[in-house]
């Protein structure tokens, strides 16, 4: 199973491509899934990564870090494996595993049964902020300045089609 979705990871190009893979490996390893979810960008504290309301079918993803990390990730990969991390903890969230540890672990078990134990997912998923600690430093000045930005098109089992 591993190659197989480290090939489709290294060739997501947005995050309904990525998101898509985290529902095929959270039902791989669980057997569970859900769909209705949407995303949005906002600017939040940079030890924030991204939040889920609960009871919400929303995902807010900080956009600070997102940027932080656009900048200094070194391949497609990493970016990736980086907003995988990140969309895997929230929607294991909205799934129900609401403890922050529980959660975590979770993560890092879902990340080493479906990429292989020497994967950046599997270091993220252990505490994906720490693995740029940089972003630590870009401060909290733009925390809270801009607006709530939905990204379309993010959950595509939730979309109908007319036949």
């Amino acid at each position: 199973m591993p190659s197989n979705f480290v090939e489709e990871l290294d060739k997501c190009g947005n995050f309904a491509d990525v998101f898509e893979i985290v529902k095929k490996s959270v039902e791989a390893s669980l057997g569970i899934r859900r769909s209705g979810l949407m995303l949005y960008l906002a600017n939040l504290p940079t030890q924030i990564g991204a939040m889920y309301q609960v009871g919400s079918n929303s995902i807010i993803l900080n956009r600070v870090v997102l940027n932080a990390v656009k900048a200094l990730a070194k391949s497609r990969r990493e970016l990736n494996s980086f907003i995988y991390t990140i969309l895997l903890h929230e929607y294991l969230h909205s799934l129900g595993c609401i403890d922050e540890l529980e959660t975590q672990q979770l993560s890092l078990k879902i990340a080493k049964e479906t990429f292989g134990e020497f994967h950046p997912t599997v270091k993220m998923a252990k505490n994906p902020l720490a693995y740029y600690p940089e972003i630590q430093r870009i401060g909290e000045n733009l925390a809270g300045e801009g607006e709530l930005e939905i990204v379309k098109d993010f959950d595509r089992s939730s979309q109908r089609y007319f036949v």
